[in-house]
């Protein structure tokens, strides 16, 4: 216990959470979406592009936050081209970029010959943010948010139904854009939290739980959030108490919580 106290004393665990935070805040709304619009595999697409960022951010010397947030949002824009031509099915086209993005990430980091703790990409390394890092992702959270308060509506017309909200004049090429680009930045500042592997979890858990206590979006919304930060609190103090990865036990306890709204929801 006196171990446990000394490190709630600590600076980089109260760094940590905050980080979790900001990224479980902008998570909830945003995981709602992929939920209603079902784009889990979107998600995954872009995560497992977080490490060719990451090695290009080490290869033109800029922070590796700003390096993946520019290749996911660029990854997001060559989605939006592709899906505009309908060659593919969206499933075969999100299967083939994402496998091959991290494909070519994994490639790219064997042939520069950069040192990169493969681990801590992969699972997070939330223990290690910086006051830098966080400040990023409070910048991203803002830009989220703000995005996220002028095109509510927008979205919701957009996701109920496409062909409806353009012609009632719902821009919906844009609104679809927006969505891919803020989906961008939260990946590119979540996996500082959770890593690539883990990133779709954390979008998707807290919404589907908050899906079965709602009676409307923002309700929805704002209960995915709650549960979100919930995970990042319980699973912070479960590292600390037992030693595990922070990534992993947060994204855990988030499927925790989703098993009992499933079994409360049942006794109700």
């Amino acid at each position: 216990m006196a171990e446990f106290v000394v490190l709630l004393q600590s600076r980089f665990i109260w760094l940590a959470l905050a980080a979790g935070l900001l990224v479980a805040v902008a998570s909830g709304p945003l995981g709602c979406f992929a939920v209603w619009r079902r784009m889990a595999y979107f998600g995954d697409t872009l995560a497992h592009s977080a490490l060719l960022g990451v090695t290009l951010g080490f290869l033109l010397q800029i922070q590796p936050t700003l390096a993946v947030g520019a290749t996911c949002c660029l990854l997001a824009l060559l989605l939006v081209s592709l899906q505009r031509r309908q060659q593919l099915s969206v499933d075969t086209l999100l299967g083939i970029l994402s496998h091959s993005m991290l494909a070519l990430g994994i490639v790219t980091v064997s042939l520069v010959g950069i040192q990169v703790d493969l681990l801590s990409l992969l699972l997070g390394d939330l223990l290690a943010v910086s006051t830098r890092d966080l400040l990023l992702m409070g910048v991203a959270v803002i830009v989220i948010g703000s995005l996220l308060y002028f095109l509510w509506e927008q979205l919701l017309a957009f996701t109920l139904h496409e062909e409806l909200a353009a012609v009632e004049g719902v821009p919906v090429e844009r609104v679809r854009l927006a969505l891919m680009l803020m989906l961008a930045l939260l990946i590119a500042i979540a996996m500082k939290v959770v890593g690539v592997l883990l990133i779709t979890a954390l979008l998707i858990i807290p919404a589907a739980g908050a899906r079965r206590f709602s009676n409307s979006p923002e309700r929805m919304a704002l209960l995915a959030s709650a549960i979100g930060c919930c995970a990042v609190v319980l699973g912070l103090l479960a590292s600390a108490l037992w030693d595990t990865p922070a990534g992993p036990s947060i994204v855990l306890a988030a499927g925790i919580l989703f098993l009992t709204s499933l079994l409360r929801a049942r006794a109700a």
